[in-house]
């Protein structure tokens, strides 16, 4: 089964909860955005990605606005279930932007990066990094992966909301990002069943097929009855 969860920042408390206990041999989780185990490579950090890397299901990722990139694209870039994806470990996999891969028998489109609000004091401690942001050829990628598959998928992960979203959220917009109005044609041209996307830090759904995610586990096969 396929599961969905948001921002984990590098705590492994989310990985004890309940709800993903429940997740079996071959199941897969994936993050939306700012996974945070891959930052400074510190002995602490290390440690915690061999207690991910023992557990038996798949703990996949979008990247978001909190990460390490130089760390993060120095992993090998394999395909993993029909998309380009970096391998931390066997079951441990960075999604890449503007990638289709099929779980679990589920078209999934991913295409993580954002903005950082915290980008001033993040430029001022050196833990900023220009490659949050997307780039036109990331967008084209996507494009192109979006094409190859006639425009229908079942999933849609995103660390960052459609600029739409974040208007009915009440959250800052002036920012203006490449993939904007990239998420803004998926949304209008594309056939999918949901949109789940994370940085909001809260848990909300938006009639009729977006949800923003937190600390909430959702199972995509209880996707309708999370919708209501």
């Amino acid at each position: 089964m396929l599961y969905v969860t948001g921002d984990t920042h590098g705590t492994f408390d989310r990985f004890k909860e309940k709800n993903v206990k429940k997740l079996k041999h071959n199941d897969t989780i994936i993050v939306c955005g700012d996974f945070g185990f891959i930052w400074n490579g510190s002995y602490s950090e290390r440690a915690t990605l061999r207690k991910l890397s023992e557990l038996k299901f798949n703990v996949a990722f979008v990247d978001g606005c909190h990460e390490n990139f130089d760390l993060l694209y120095s992993y090998p870039t394999k395909t993993w279930n029909g998309g380009k994806a970096h391998i931390i470990s066997d079951n441990i996999i960075h999604l890449m932007r503007g990638q289709v891969y099929t779980i679990d028998g589920l078209k999934v489109f991913t295409f993580g990066g954002g903005h950082s609000d915290d980008i001033e004091i993040r430029k001022e401690t050196n833990s900023w990094y220009p490659q949050e942001e997307p780039t036109p050829e990331e967008v084209l990628e996507g494009v192109n992966s979006l094409i190859a598959h006639d425009y229908k998928v079942d999933y849609i992960i995103t660390h960052e909301p459609p600029s739409s979203i974040k208007y009915c959220l009440g959250l800052e917009t002036s920012h203006r990002l490449e993939c904007d109005a990239f998420f803004e044609q998926i949304k209008k041209n594309c056939t999918f069943k949901h949109w789940f996307c994370g940085k909001c830090h809260e848990n909300k759904f938006i009639p009729p097929k977006f949800s923003v995610l937190f600390d909430e586990v959702v199972s995509l096969t209880d996707v309708i009855k999370h919708a209501k």
